[in-house]
């Protein structure tokens, strides 16, 4: 299964434990500038190791440098289709690539600046860094880096010899706002037929220049010059390439997986989603063939991404022939209803080597699921569950929002009668995460829960299902921070800013948060 949230956001939540934090909390003052530590050395034999054990084109060398850093761990960075796109594409343009990561202990492990895999080189060192975000709470890491790294992460406050900052990725599709303040330019939605010339651009121009030429492209933003006012996300052009992966390596959560898009987009209009939102058109399917001549022979494993594979048109003939070649396979994400349509969708994923069934549930009720217009029953989970049996898969995982507008603690009981009556049939997990309004989507002015109603609701789970699911949960507390971020302005930037400084506990969050004037 290949993760919708970098590895690692989702904590265990047993029954009268504390619920931990989203990521591992830093010691107080961590992602302050200091000087290199005793750990340098290490982190350093750390890089080269994980570079020598990669497998795959290089990203080039000499030439123009750049650093391309991901606000996560190598494992999560590794395994990010989009990170590793645009590595690709900058690097078959010839500029010499290199990334950058949080170590391996995420924000804790910070002590001195983020080093490039490729050369060692100290993000600070280089003029340009670009950064591809997925999710709101890595707008934490990402100002940790910085300051960790010798620079200033507002905007206005580097010099002209620190790096300019070029950010992009998923969450420029929901609310990019926030992070305006930190960035130089940005490209707003799918950056394929615009990250090429934007570094160009950087290389070639001086920076008022680079600016404006930015500024020029489809979904350009450049916040000095457009404030608060966004573009229009890019979407690249009718018959663009799938996006491919171009390394595999161990060390990533899908270890030596080739991944390959199979669509782009959703066909659905669930109205929590983004990608059901307004401001994306709807599915782009790639053909079988377009998929297949993209993977190499030599990779060993196989994982087709995007928000609605299951509902590619081909997908079983694509599992068979991904089979026939031999290939393990992963797919980023399963619909309850067309595994019950096409048990024979879960008979080809357990001999492609799943041991895992996931499929989402997203809401506690059939009333709530029903609102949501997500079109997945009662029934379809329970024809999962017995796919899962007869194929022999170790664990059904079942994806659920708490706190969905409208949800009351009977809605919660009845999840339990259906996790009850699931794992009669089998061995189930549940990934429970707090439902955040995103802006964007049909439900963006919808209240979050409030940390005392998600908590009461997760105690209601554990008395009722002990013994029975395995019950795994984001904090409420930092989903309520994920939520004050996902509609904020360019005001809730600066209270990251703060809050990092500050020393990144939930304490310094709160407190820099609450006193942010609303949302945008």
């Amino acid at each position: 299964m290949l993760p919708d949230k970098p590895p690692g956001t989702e904590q265990i939540h047993r029954r009268g434990s504390r619920i931990r934090p989203w990521g591992s909390v830093p010691p107080k003052g961590a992602g302050r500038p200091r000087s290199p530590g005793k750990n340098r050395w290490n982190l350093v034999h750390e890089l080269r190791k994980k570079l020598e054990r990669e497998a795959g084109a290089s990203l080039g060398s000499g030439g123009r440098r750049l650093a391309l850093f991901y606000p996560g761990t190598y494992r999560a960075g590794m395994s990010s289709l989009g990170f590793q796109w645009i590595a690709n594409l900058l690097a078959a343009a010839g500029f010499a690539v290199e990334r950058a990561f949080l170590p391996d202990r995420g924000r804790a492990g910070l002590d001195g600046p983020i080093l490039t895999l490729e050369s060692r080189t100290a993000l600070g060192d280089f003029p340009l860094v670009a950064v591809s975000i997925a999710w709101e709470l890595e707008m934490g890491d990402l100002v940790a880096a910085l300051l960790g790294s010798g620079i200033a992460p507002l905007r206005e406050q580097r010099s002209p010899r620190q790096p300019s900052l070029l950010i992009g990725g998923p969450l420029t599709f929901s609310n990019p706002l926030p992070v305006a303040p930190l960035a130089d330019a940005m490209l707003i939605g799918e950056a394929d037929h615009t990250v090429v010339r934007a570094v160009e651009s950087f290389f070639q121009e001086p920076r008022g220049s680079w600016l404006l030429v930015v500024e020029s492209l489809a979904g350009g933003y450049v916040p000095e010059l457009h404030g608060h006012e966004l573009p229009v996300p890019a979407i690249a052009p009718e018959g663009s390439p799938p996006a491919v992966s171009r390394i595999l390596s161990p060390n990533a959560a899908l270890a030596n997986m080739f991944l390959v898009e199979a669509v782009r987009g959703c066909s659905r209009h669930c109205s929590f989603c983004v990608m059901g939102g307004r401001r994306l058109p709807g599915m782009r399917v790639f053909s079988k063939e377009q998929i297949l001549s993209a993977i190499p022979p030599a990779a060993p494993r196989v994982g087709l991404v995007g928000a609605g594979v299951s509902d590619h048109p081909e997908l079983e003939p694509l599992l068979r022939s991904l089979l026939e070649r031999g290939k393990g396979v992963g797919i980023s994400s399963l619909r309850a209803d067309q595994v019950a349509r096409n048990p024979e969708l879960a008979v080809l994923l357990g001999r492609a080597g799943y041991r895992t069934l996931t499929v989402a549930a997203d809401a506690a009720s059939q009333r709530l699921r029903a609102a949501l217009h997500k079109g997945i029953t009662e029934e379809h989970l329970l024809a999962c569950a017995g796919a899962a049996a007869s194929n022999r898969f170790r664990v059904l995982k079942l994806y659920v929002m708490l706190g969905v507008p409208g949800e009351t603690d009977d809605d919660v009981r009845e999840l339990a009668v259906l996790l009850r009556q699931l794992s009669s049939i089998h061995p189930v997990a549940l990934a429970v995460s707090p439902f955040v309004p995103k802006w964007g989507t049909p439900m963006q002015e919808s209240p979050f829960a409030g940390q005392g109603v998600l908590n009461r609701r997760l105690r209601i789970l554990d008395d009722l299902l002990a013994g029975h699911v395995d019950i795994r949960s984001t904090s409420p507390r930092w989903a309520w921070v994920e939520a004050e971020l996902a509609r904020g302005g360019w005001s809730t930037g600066e209270a990251v800013v703060r809050a990092i400084s500050r020393g990144g506990n939930f304490a310094a969050w709160k407190r820099e948060l609450s006193r942010t004037p609303g949302p945008a």
